[in-house]
């Protein structure tokens, strides 16, 4: 089974910047801060910024591990008295912690500046429920939340992102080793043909003939609650 999740990056690329200059329009803010990783995502959508915002009003920060890991341990320890975490699980709260620490400082330095906060989600982190709560979610703007990760290496491509930052594992940098493809247990190709099928062409499962479907769909099941909540009347 052939599929293609073709993108004319020139096309798109216009398309954002039209996107964020008319944020700008809409709501008088000029000026952006972006947490910057040193991954695929955070970089490509600088570089989409830096066309439609002047090089004084964007706000780069970069929140390694190292940098905010000790308050995020002590965060945790104040609910468990666990430090360092050992197990998994307080592995993955770590990390929870990690990154809306990260938010923290990025809302916290858009209000001092009187700017916005740019996301840099895309379309397959949204599906796989791959993202924190009130964390790396949390955005005033989301540039390519509509993209699927293979597509966003097509724009990261056409803007000349370094080959190096191209090549490298995708991770959320939570935890030393850490990375993206490792804790699904399937790639992100595999992903985005199986999510457009099923999403965007809506084939049923038992017409998608792609490898592990099954645990591709089980984790979108799994994290389904984030699409929901919060819970309404």
């Amino acid at each position: 089974m052939k599929i293609s999740l073709y993108i004319n990056p020139e096309q798109e690329v216009k398309r954002i910047i039209n996107f964020l200059k008319s944020v700008q329009k809409k709501t008088g803010i000029d000026k952006v801060v972006i947490g910057l990783s040193g991954g695929i995502d955070s970089t490509t959508v600088y570089y989409l910024l830096q066309k439609a915002y002047k090089p004084e009003n964007i706000i780069g920060v970069s929140l390694p591990y190292l940098t905010i890991e000790p308050i995020a341990s002590q965060l945790l320890s104040l609910g468990e008295k666990i430090l360092p975490p050992r197990l998994f699980s307080e592995k993955v709260r770590l990390g929870n912690i990690m990154t809306r620490v990260r938010m923290i400082i990025l809302f916290d330095l858009a209000k001092k500046h009187n700017a916005l906060v740019c996301g840099t989600e895309n379309k397959s982190e949204r599906l796989l429920g791959y993202f924190t709560r009130f964390g790396d979610a949390a955005s005033d703007i989301e540039p390519i939340s509509h993209l699927y990760k293979t597509q966003v290496y097509k724009i990261a491509k056409y803007l000349k992102v370094p080959q190096k930052i191209i090549d490298a594992k995708p991770t959320a940098g939570l935890w030393p080793g850490q990375s993206d493809e490792g804790e699904f247990g399937f790639t992100y190709k595999e992903a985005d043909q199986v999510l457009y099928l099923y999403y965007d062409k809506k084939l049923p499962l038992d017409k998608i003939l792609f490898n592990n479907v099954g645990k591709i769909i089980k984790r979108v099941k799994d994290n389904q609650f984030k699409q929901e909540v919060p819970y309404k009347i």
